[in-house]
């Protein structure tokens, strides 16, 4: 259940976003097709999750069609919403508006009602004071006077009442008496209501008698408020007369109806009580109640002024208007207090109990203002509704958003096909290229090649030269454009094999020392002792970048020298703190340099906050080496250095036509040193010099794998068997320049030689004379031996005399091929030139001839020739080429080496040669052939093979990346570019051939 809920809802998610999950480059990248995947895996119904999607998600149409409506549906919805919350929250505020208003108000009716009560039961109990005293006691104990003054002394009993007054019951056969007792004539009470309302008391006496009728009620004792009430006969109003008649018959307090008071012309009514006999029983008969009847006591009510004292105690008296009604007439009710007019619709009514059951009233309350605007009520349903409306256009914006990033996406598709379709056509392109320029380049040079192996005369070996030279150049620059395109492309991987670092070095001396020589500078290489004999990495592109600084500094340096110097990253952080400026004393050649230590700067090695974790030392697998290369050249002007690292910029147009170039040496540097997860930088100050300086990481060749072991094995054996002759030899050298001299011990140590460092010829004596000290040589640095040859001759005699029994050779350390010793040595003692570059293999065959041994150079650069005749004299080869002449060039080439091979011009007729059983130790597979490629012509071979397996190596003039790859997965095992070169071959060749014992030295 909880997986179809799941798959419910979010089906529901996709209707609403709209295709969200199919905009993968926009918004949400793959996650919409993963989602979906997930969810498919969660419901067990991908097939029909996957329909749905296509056909209501992933059609454009549907879903804007759908959206639309929802997004109408949303906004009319909340609408309702809105308006339904306005209603509420106005319905909530006029309830509470109407219960505030029937609480005031029923507590207003309440309050007068109770007042009312009071003043009501006082009234009561005077009717009772009358009936005791005025009617129980013979003679009366109360008069006019004295009930005034009672009256006026008791009225804070009574404050609802305006005045007091008692009428007397008299018979019509009683008038005459009680007329001249009392000494005036009973008045009509209906003459004193109709005439206007009078202002002297005396008005009663102008009143007309009372008729004649059965009985009378004239007032005979009243408040002095009211005692122009006295003699008044209250059964001759008709109002006053059924309320008498109400009250003696009832034995209750009745009220008369709203009438003006006399005298004030406001409203007020009149309570009745009837006065009884003493010895009345409490549940006598109506009939009883009248014939016991004396008189009768009303209190007069100012209702206005009733209410107005009312309302003047409440604190929110002005917030409601008060109206009070005698409603006994319900058609026509009597309005007793407070106006009709009000502004407000809202009215509550409260009921009014005064005691007289005949007569009804009420108070009826409303608001005196208008009711305010529910604002409240209209700011939420606002601002809902306005939420709502930017939550839709929200929505709204993101469903176009949505729409134009896949209408983007689409677009970007497209040309992401055309970009693809571009790369791969430009792939093919430097591949066709690449061949066809390198394959006419390889016959150029291998007949070259093979035209020095003939006799010429020195003209002709130097037009051969020039034409080499050429042809190589040719193919560098090939080589760099070919490095920069699968660098745009990002195709350029690096290789991970193991190999002798000082070794590259040594290489890359013996590259430049010629031009070195030419030119008068010093070329110099240092490796620090702590960098290991071997690492894993890729050794081509370590000496690509390297060839390319140097090549740099050759072109730019006149005069003083270039300096190689390799370090581990630990060495230098620790020597930061104490490295100060060179000065002229401490340099190679003694000119000044740009120092090396800000070229480092924004190294993320040095930086502790940076990402160098994979740099850290405490890693025993992983070698982090510095690399710099300093020079005292031109120096770079300081508004060309921010563009030193952009490809095919130069410093100034001038340079590439002074010095030739493309400009984008340094930026396949920069590219290659990132590869290998290290930083590059540089300090350049004109017509100072500059320095190069890189960082990158290898793995320590210190492993245990059986490669490396053999390896390792190797090189050790050619390093042995060049220093093998000079272990435990110890040597001085004299030179005052510190650089210069650790250069010098640093080389002669290669060949296991102690070297001992001295400042100049004196010191170089004393070391020499010490009895305990064997010296085998002496090397003096140049500058020293030419600076006084008066000195330089009496170091030799005194060197003469200090050795004895032991042959001390003497070599001079010089920068150039026409350096010559002092013309004042002679004998044993006449030394021997050594020109730099010093390189270990150098030294060693110098050395050699001096001490008497060999004369040649094996140490040399005929290394590699003489290790490939031993892998290949006697080896049988078949290499496949449909060029003629690549095919003469490449049979040369190994023929020239003592390989005997055979040639073949297409695929087909390779793998018939290579049918299992067959002779041969190894092929050279041309790639590129019509009819049938190398590719498919190793498959098919591999195909033929079960227990049989013959090393295939491509042999091309294509160098791309993606071409390397394809040799791999078609069973090739190794990689040969056109022209052959000595080194490579011997590198691949040896993966698989071991040397004969019989070949021919």
């Amino acid at each position: 259940m909880l997986c179809c809920w799941i798959v419910s809802v979010i089906s529901m998610n996709w209707f609403i976003n709209g295709g969200i999950l199919e905009t993968k480059a926009g918004l949400l990248g793959d996650g919409g097709k993963m989602w979906l995947k997930c969810l498919e895996k969660v419901s067990g119904n991908s097939c029909k999750i996957h329909h749905l999607y296509y056909q209501y998600i992933g059609s454009k149409r549907i879903r804007k069609t759908w959206w639309r409506k929802l997004l109408v549906a949303w906004i009319v919805g909340w609408i309702t919403v809105s308006v339904w919350i306005f209603w509420y929250m106005s319905s909530q505020a006029f309830e509470k508006r109407k219960e505030t208003l029937a609480s005031m108000c029923d507590e207003r009716a309440r309050m007068l009602q109770d007042q009312f009560n009071v003043s009501m039961n006082h009234v009561q109990a005077m009717s009772i004071l009358i009936s005791t005293f005025h009617h129980g006691k013979n003679p009366s104990a109360i008069d006019q006077r004295t009930f005034a003054r009672y009256t006026e002394r008791t009225a804070f009993e009574r404050p609802l009442t305006s005045g007091v007054a008692y009428a007397v019951r008299v018979m019509h056969s009683e008038r005459e008496q009680f007329e001249n007792q009392q000494g005036w004539t009973i008045k009509r009470m209906d003459t004193f209501e109709q005439s206007p309302v009078q202002k002297d008391d005396n008005v009663a006496k102008a009143l007309e008698p009372s008729p004649i009728q059965e009985e009378y009620a004239p007032v005979i004792f009243a408040q002095d408020t009211v005692a122009h009430v006295v003699s008044l006969d209250m059964l001759s109003g008709t109002e006053d007369r059924e309320n008498v008649l109400r009250a003696r018959a009832s034995g209750k307090g009745v009220l008369t109806a709203p009438f003006r008071l006399l005298k004030t012309n406001r409203l007020g009514v009149i309570l009745t009580f009837a006065v009884y006999k003493t010895d009345l029983p409490s549940n006598a008969m109506p009939n009883e109640r009248i014939q016991a009847t004396d008189g009768y006591l009303g209190g007069i009510f100012d209702i206005e002024s009733l209410v107005e004292k009312l309302l003047q105690q409440l604190a929110s008296k002005q917030t409601i208007l008060v109206n009070v009604y005698d409603i006994t007439n319900q058609s026509h009710p009597i309005s007793m207090y407070g106006s009709n007019v009000s502004d407000d619709g809202l009215e509550h009514v409260s009921a009014l109990n005064f005691g007289d059951p005949f007569r009804k009233h009420e108070m009826r309350c409303r608001f005196k203002q208008k009711p305010p605007w529910p604002w409240l009520a209209i700011t939420t349903s606002i601002g809902i509704l306005v939420i709502a409306l930017l939550i839709g256009y929200i929505f709204h914006a993101t469903m176009n958003r949505i729409a134009k990033v896949e209408d983007d996406y689409n677009e970007m598709m497209e040309l992401k096909k055309r970009a693809e379709a571009a790369d791969v056509a430009k792939s093919q392109f430097l591949a066709t290229v690449s061949h066809e320029i390198r394959t006419p380049m390889n016959g150029v040079l291998g007949m070259l090649h093979m035209l020095m192996d003939t006799e010429l005369d020195a003209t002709q070996q130097d037009y051969v030269r020039t034409a080499q030279d050429s042809g190589k150049a040719l193919v560098s620059l090939i080589n760099e454009v070919l490095d920069q395109a699968k660098i745009e492309s990002g195709k350029i991987e690096l290789e991970a094999m193991q190999f002798d670092l000082r070794a590259i070095m040594d290489e890359v001396l013996a590259l430049f020392s010629g031009k070195a020589h030419e030119k008068g500078v010093e070329l110099a290489v240092y490796v620090s002792d702590g960098v290991p004999e071997m690492l894993i990495g890729d050794p081509g592109r370590f000496r690509q970048i390297i060839t390319n600084l140097m090549g740099n500094s050759i072109k730019f340096t006149k005069k003083g020298h270039i300096f190689l110097t390799v370090h581990l990253v630990e060495e230098v952080m620790d020597s930061i703190d104490v490295e100060t400026e060179s000065s002229s004393r401490n340099t190679l050649s003694g000119l000044p340099v740009a120092d090396r230590c800000r070229s480092w700067v924004g190294f993320k090695t040095f930086n502790p906050e940076g990402s160098s974790h994979t740099l850290s030392p405490s890693s025993s697998d992983l070698i982090n080496l510095i690399v710099s290369v300093e020079d005292t050249g031109e120096g770079i002007p300081l508004e060309a250095q921010p563009r030193v690292f952009t490809p095919f910029m130069q410093v100034d147009p001038s340079i590439s036509r002074k010095y030739g170039g493309t400009g984008i040496g340094l930026s396949i540097s920069k590219c290659l040193v990132g590869l290998m997860n290290g930083d590059i930088g540089f300090v350049s100050i004109p017509d100072i010099g500059s320095t190069f300086t890189f960082t990158a990481v290898f793995s320590n060749g210190c492993s245990n794998s059986n490669d490396s072991k053999l390896q390792k094995q190797r090189l050790k054996t050619q390093t042995n068997t060049m220093s093998s002759k000079f272990q435990g030899m110890t040597a001085l050298v004299v030179d005052p320049k510190p650089v210069r001299a650790k250069v010098s011990r640093y080389q002669i140590q290669r060949l296991g030689i102690h070297v001992e460092l001295v400042l100049d010829l004196n010191q170089g004596l004393s070391s020499i004379s010490n009895e305990n000290k064997v010296v085998n040589m002496v090397f003096i640095e140049q500058e020293v031996w030419d600076k006084d040859s008066s000195i330089s001759a009496l170091f030799v005699n005194k060197l003469q005399k200090i050795v004895s029994g032991v042959s001390t050779k003497l070599f001079l350390l010089g920068n150039s091929l026409s350096s010559r010793t002092n013309t004042a040595t002679s004998g044993v003692y006449t030394p021997s030139v050594i020109t730099k570059p010093l390189k270990a293999s150098m030294l060693a065959a110098s050395l050699q001839r001096a001490m008497g041994g060999n004369k040649g150079n094996p140490c040399n650069g005929e290394h590699p020739s003489l290790s490939l005749r031993k892998l290949l004299v006697g080896r049988k080869m078949l290499i496949v080429d449909d060029n003629k002449v690549n095919l003469m060039v490449a049979a040369a080439a190994l023929k020239k080496y003592g390989a005997d091979v055979v040639c073949a011009d297409s695929g087909q007729k390779a793998i018939k040669l290579l049918k299992p059983p067959h002779k041969f130790d190894a092929c050279f597979m041309d790639i590129q052939m019509p009819e049938m490629d190398g590719f498919e012509a190793t498959r098919r071979i591999r195909d033929m093979e079960s227990n049989w397996h013959i090393p295939i190596l491509a042999m091309t003039a294509d160098v791309i990346q993606a071409t390397y790859e394809e040799c791999q997965r078609c069973g090739m095992d190794g990689y040969v570019s056109k022209p052959f070169e000595a080194e490579q071959l011997y590198h691949e060749v040896s993966r698989f051939l071991q040397p004969t014992s019989s070949a021919n030295l």
